[in-house]
This record gives C-alpha cells, structure tokens and sequence, in this order.
C-alpha cells in the first residue's frame, strides 16, 4: 500500500474555525455559570447577538 506524501499546503476553513471559537465561548460560559443550563439571554451576550424585535439580526462579531 502506498501513502501520499504529506503536501505543504494546508486549507483553512474559516466558518468552521468561527464556528468553533463560539462553541468554545459558550463552553467557557457554561462552565463559570451558576446552575445547570445558560439563560437564552447569557447565550445571546455571549454570541454577541442582538434578539429579533431588540434592533433587528445579529451584530457582527
């Protein structure tokens, strides 16, 4: 069996690392959070997000 070799170029998905480092925030929140779940309110401070009906979509980060 052969095994390609390893190529130099790597391919980064950007969404994908966003979406990531907002899993992680929500991780980090989470666990500093007193209680069992995070108030659909916390979430949306952490995400930096602005609720439908308080100014419109969601703020950019």
């Amino acid at each position: 069996m052969r095994v390609a070799p390893p190529t130099p170029t790597t391919v980064q998905d950007h969404v994908a690392l966003a979406e990531i480092e907002l899993c992680g925030e929500l991780m980090i929140a989470a666990s500093a959070a007193d209680g069992e779940r995070l108030s659909s309110d916390l979430i949306d401070a952490v995400l930096n997000v602005i609720p439908e009906g308080r100014g419109g979509a969601a703020a950019p980060r």
